[in-house]
């Protein structure tokens, strides 16, 4: 397979999962925000930093507001992390690769790309957040569906779901990062009501309220939350999980090209760390630093990858 196209696919599932995650990460912060009392413009300023454009939005407005943050994650073009540049360029890339998909894929992908962009013609209203949010989600889920249930197993589906899974695991990451280090108001509110409830909202942000109950009995203790979204290999959005699903189709891949990339061993190297890893550990050493740490191995695996296609080529 040509590395264009490898390219192409890889980055398509990312900006879609990326359109999604940023989808969540608004959802996290607007149930944080209603949590509090006040501070909510620092919510919104946690946000920003977690997804990583807070210095892009400084350079744009003196000061955070909730409204501003809010239509830069969702509808600034100027932001290639927004959700609506996420989708476009999602679409291009699909566009690029259209012989690669199956019709049914392009398709889902193309009436997302056009219900989003309608939908993000003009600021979204606080009342309006909770529709649009469901509807990101829903939308990008369908292409997932229309994927996952007409693509054939080579290695164009290989590159497809590590991109999916590369994205999710920062995006996992980055959520349990806002809530941890920055979201939480004062060490004293540690283990209070305001602060399950923000573990509470943080499990509803990445759809795992309901399956987290069958898990622990609805046992809300941060350690266990973190246990769910970090190293339970059940959880479809946890970290463990994610590497289990990158470390699988890289495996395919190798198989399939006859051979080994460096790519290959800093994420069997980053999945070996999760398994190896027990949660009390990492809360006793810092939640923060593990998901820091995390974070960089995981780029640093996304540009192995990129580097790997120049061996992926006819």
């Amino acid at each position: 397979m040509l590395g264009r196209t490898a390219n192409g696919l890889f980055w398509m599932f990312r900006y879609i999962e990326r359109a999604e995650n940023t989808a969540r990460l608004l959802d996290a912060g607007l149930r944080m925000s209603l949590t509090r009392m006040d501070g909510q413009e620092e919510d919104w300023e946690s946000v920003l930093r977690s997804s990583g454009v807070f210095g892009a939005f400084s350079e744009s407005y003196s000061e955070v507001t909730s409204a501003d943050a809010v239509n830069y994650l969702l509808r600034d073009k100027s932001n290639p992390s927004s959700v609506l540049s996420a989708i476009e360029a999602a679409r291009n890339n699909g566009r690029m690769v259209r012989t690669a998909l199956t019709r049914e894929a392009w398709e889902a992908t193309n009436e997302c790309y056009l219900d989003i962009k309608a939908q993000l013609s003009r600021r979204v209203s606080n009342a309006d957040m909770p529709a649009v949010i469901d509807n990101i989600k829903q939308r990008t889920g369908l292409i997932r569906g229309a994927f996952h249930g007409t693509m054939l197993r080579t290695e164009r589906y290989n590159f497809s779901r590590i991109g999916t899974f590369i994205e999710r695991a920062d995006n996992t990451a980055r959520i349990l990062d806002v809530k941890y280090y920055v979201l939480l108001p004062a060490t004293s509110y540690v283990g209070s009501s305001l602060d399950n409830v923000q573990w509470e909202s943080i499990l509803r942000s990445v759809s795992a309220h309901r399956s987290y109950g069958w898990a622990y009995e609805d046992d809300y203790k941060p350690s266990n939350i973190a246990d769910f979204l970090i190293l339970n290999g059940r959880m479809p959005r946890s970290l463990a999980y994610c590497y289990d699903k990158i470390n699988a189709n890289l495996s395919y891949l190798e198989k399939q090209y006859g051979a080994r990339k460096s790519c290959h061993d800093t994420a069997a190297a980053t999945q070996g760390m999760l398994r190896e890893r027990e949660i009390q550990s990492i809360m006793d050493t810092g939640l923060h630093e593990f998901l820091q740490d995390f974070i960089s191995q995981n780029s640093r695996v996304a540009a192995e990858i990129s580097e790997a296609y120049r061996f992926y080529q006819d």
